[in-house]
């Protein structure tokens, strides 16, 4: 079980990749396979906790698995979720970090079929997340905010200096 083939992507843009690759997956019954030209963003993570969690790391092809099940229906939302909480494990990503995956994948969804059992695990991480990431996650906020005008203000000033930069730059010359 686990992934069969390694990650071969292609970078699209800033954010988004494609599958250059058949990228494999083998569960307890059935085998996935994400097909080239699949694109995807990696861990779609909110930006003030890519501090915890990166974007991309050992984790990145569980991550595109998730997506890949939950855009071709092969499987339900629940069991896309469950094979992502399969997959980090597999790929040896910890106990801590996975859960809080799954659990901001399960948020996503909606908590949709989700048992009793498994809604009150969801509750317990998801309460003591929160209360781990609160603090942090409100300083990072404010900073990228604070940073975002700064950047803002100081905009107009590049942008005059890039425009005096092209007026040095002396025209070619055609010779005869």
């Amino acid at each position: 079980m686990g992934f069969t083939s390694a990650l071969v992507v292609e970078e699209i843009d800033g954010t988004f990749w494609k599958v250059r690759e058949p990228l494999g997956y083998a569960g307890a019954d059935e085998h996935f396979e994400v097909p080239v030209g699949f694109r995807t963003d990696f861990a779609s993570v909110p930006r003030p906790v890519v501090w915890l969690i990166p974007r991309y790391g050992v984790y990145t092809r569980a991550a595109i698995l998730h997506d890949y099940l939950l855009r071709s229906d092969q499987v339900s939302t629940v069991d896309a979720d469950g094979l992502f909480r399969r997959a980090l494990r597999e790929c040896e990503v910890s106990l801590l970090r996975r859960w809080m995956m799954w659990t901001a994948v399960r948020f996503g969804s909606r908590l949709r079929g989700a048992s009793a059992a498994a809604l009150a695990v969801w509750t317990a991480v998801a309460v003591l997340s929160i209360l781990f990431l609160l603090i942090p996650t409100v300083v990072v906020t404010v900073f990228l905010m604070l940073f975002w005008v700064i950047e803002l203000l100081a905009w107009p000033l590049d942008r005059s200096r890039a425009h005096d930069r092209r007026k040095q730059v002396p025209r070619p010359e055609m010779r005869s």
